[in-house]
């Protein structure tokens, strides 16, 4: 596939917020501000560029992990699917950008972080049959959960990204 994965250092914007979907799969969401900086030669100094406010969805055990570990103000690294989603609000068709994370850890280059092992039990595995005992089609729990997403993300303000992506790759 063609993604675009992003990697994103930043600091944590809000307390992440967690929830369960309707078939029971638990999400975790924060935002990541992101500023990059770069030397000014004529001053002498470092000056910051636009900051970069990204939306972070974290799925299953590591949205239950960024819940226990991860607080608003701390140095987070990001890792993850970075892409955008079109919604129309107000008869206006609007853009918002999310990173789908597959790893989120603290910036230990800012400070020290205490790992912590979870232990979840076993996942029982069972499968939902027809009155024929053949496995029931379940793909259109995908679909309900995106819905329920794209509704809550319509009522949301959009952000305004400006500039290029640094590390972003096709």
């Amino acid at each position: 596939m063609n993604d675009t994965y992003l990697t994103l250092v930043g600091n944590v914007v809000a307390d992440p917020k967690h929830r369960k979907t309707n078939t029971g799969t638990d999400l975790a969401s924060f935002r990541v501000a992101s500023t990059s900086r770069r030397f000014d030669r004529e001053s002498g100094t470092w000056v910051d560029n636009e900051t970069l406010f990204v939306t972070v969805t974290c799925w299953r055990g590591l949205a239950l992990n960024v819940m226990e570990s991860v607080r608003k103000g701390q140095p987070v690294i990001v890792t993850g699917r970075y892409y955008s989603r079109t919604y129309v609000k107000d008869e206006i068709t609007r853009v918002t950008y999310e990173l789908a994370a597959e790893a989120v850890g603290h910036d230990l280059a800012r400070g020290t972080s205490i790992f912590s092992k979870t232990f979840r039990g076993n996942p029982s595995m069972s499968v939902e049959v027809d009155a024929d005992g053949i496995p029931a089609d379940l793909s259109g729990e995908r679909d309900d959960i995106v819905e329920e997403l794209d509704s809550e993300l319509a009522e949301l303000t959009p952000l305004s990204v400006s500039g290029a992506l640094v590390g972003a790759s096709a």
